[in-house]
């Protein structure tokens, strides 16, 4: 035990540093996710850590995948890669608690453990979708109205987009499942992930554009519909 927590330690001081040498996390955003960290461990041992770095990972290069092209969407906003702490806890936070929970109340285990990767799911799901699909996108809509709107704005998707976005929760939902095999876990947190997916983009489109909440209050809003979906698949799924 003292030796996996040496381990932790060493690759996530690695991560902190690397990121914020290359700009990718602020300090205090860096620290945080080393928080995070810890705490998917201490509640789904190095399977959690795995799915917190491919998440962090895929993340960073997609955001800088066709950066310049990237450097400003149709609203004219700033496009920056740096994230803060705000934003690490928006999409981590969730799945945290979860985490926090699973070491708490072992005989919930699994299904906290669950509801960690449903969490994760969205919030790849969501990254990937939004920074990919604004460069692999043909046609952007209003996912209310259906009406073609500027790619960028709240709400606004494309099909390619969230394929790409289904692509990234099923990812998660296969890191959660090794190195066995768990057809109906897979499935609970691919579609918590889609979902939760989705109700960013809707709120997104009913409350972000209004300015009535910001992009990380979605953020963490999308990834607890994905765990709470995940928890209502649980009840009444035999896993």
């Amino acid at each position: 035990m003292t030796t996996s927590y040496i381990l932790l330690s060493v690759v996530l001081l690695v991560v902190m540093c690397f990121s914020v040498w290359k700009r990718k996390l602020t300090v205090p955003a860096a620290l945080l996710g080393g928080i995070i960290g810890v705490s998917m461990y201490v509640g789904a041992g190095w399977k959690g850590v795995w799915m917190l770095g491919a998440f962090f990972a895929l993340g960073v290069m997609a955001t800088a995948w066709k950066k310049e092209q990237k450097q400003a969407n149709a609203a004219g906003e700033a496009h920056s890669q740096q994230r803060s702490a705000a934003q690490v806890f928006a999409n981590g936070g969730v799945a945290a608690i979860a985490a926090i929970l699973a070491y708490l109340l072992p005989a919930q285990a699994g299904l906290f453990r669950l509801l960690l990767a449903a969490a994760l799911a969205s919030a790849m799901a969501d990254t990937l979708s939004s920074e990919l699909g604004m460069v692999y996108g043909k046609r952007f809509f209003n996912i209310l109205s259906g009406k073609p709107e500027a790619k960028g704005l709240d709400g606004v998707i494309s099909i390619e987009g969230t394929l790409i976005g289904v692509a990234g929760a099923l990812i998660a939902g296969v890191i959660h499942i090794l190195p066995g095999w768990n057809g109906t876990e897979l499935l609970i947190v691919t579609v918590s992930g889609i979902i939760g997916n989705l109700a960013d983009s809707l709120a997104g489109a009913l409350w972000e554009r209004k300015q009535l909440i910001g992009n990380n209050t979605v953020n963490f809003l999308n990834t607890l519909v994905a765990a709470a979906i995940a928890w209502g698949l649980y009840v009444v799924v035999p896993v």
